[in-house]
């Protein structure tokens, strides 16, 4: 149930405070960090479940930071609510992921053309379709790949798994060759699944935090802290 006053049962920002663009880290203190350090007039306008949202402005441009927490389900909640509730027009992901290529490497910015998971609980619920395959806005990957190269960031462009299981007993061989994808995270499917059931746009950029292939990661402190490209390019999306 709602509790007064609240928009929803997860988000108790009021509908202004939250701006038409959002960008939509896992980490709650992700978002504490870009909103302290690349934001202006930043107000937190929503502590429920600890899960921050921060509004203030960018090159003067009014843009929201929301955590969405970790896995399908809890992006799910919350990328739904913003668009259906909030009347948000735009939800960039900016999250970690692991590499399935050799030479993609640590601190490298990918940019999803599409995302594949192994399973299609949320598509056949939400969509009342199996889907494996979700795609982005069009719109939305076009100004990033722009901006991408104004800032002279070189973006890895291709399929990601959007894995619903983080420790997965699988060969890690035959699932590249399965999912077709350049790295693993675990939430873009159901975002792009929820811009596609609500009429708005979705995008999804990763840096890379760990190689599955060369075993290579970084600190859960760098994870926090880092992440500047990406970071950058998503904001200019303001």
């Amino acid at each position: 149930m709602h509790k007064e006053g609240n928009m929803t049962p997860h988000i108790n920002a009021k509908k202004e405070d939250i701006a038409k663009t959002v960008l939509m880290p896992g980490d709650p203190l992700r978002a504490q960090f870009i909103a302290n350090n690349f934001l202006k007039n930043v107000k937190i306008v929503n502590k429920i479940r600890n899960m921050f949202m921060y509004t203030g402005l960018y090159n003067g441009k009014k843009i929201t930071i929301a955590a969405s927490g970790m896995g399908q389900p809890s992006i799910g909640i919350y990328s739904y609510e913003l668009f259906r509730f909030y009347d948000v027009d735009n939800i960039i992901r900016i999250g970690s992921a692991g590499s399935y290529k050799k030479d993609l490497k640590l601190y490298e910015v990918v940019l999803a053309k599409s995302a594949y998971t192994d399973s299609t609980s949320f598509s056949e619920i939400a969509l009342g379709k199996k889907e494996n395959i979700s795609l982005p806005s069009r719109k939305l990957n076009n100004k990033i790949k722009k901006i991408a190269k104004n800032q002279n960031i070189y973006l890895n462009i291709g399929q990601i798994h959007s894995s619903n299981v983080f420790y997965a007993k699988r060969n890690l061989k035959e699932t590249i060759k399965k999912t077709k994808s350049i790295c693993v995270e675990m939430e873009a499917t159901a975002l792009f699944t929820n811009a596609k059931i609500t009429g708005k746009n979705a995008a999804c950029l990763l840096t890379i935090s760990d190689n599955l292939i060369t075993k290579e990661e970084i600190s859960p402190e760098e994870r926090q802290n880092s992440f500047i490209k990406m970071i950058k390019i998503a904001l200019e999306l303001a």
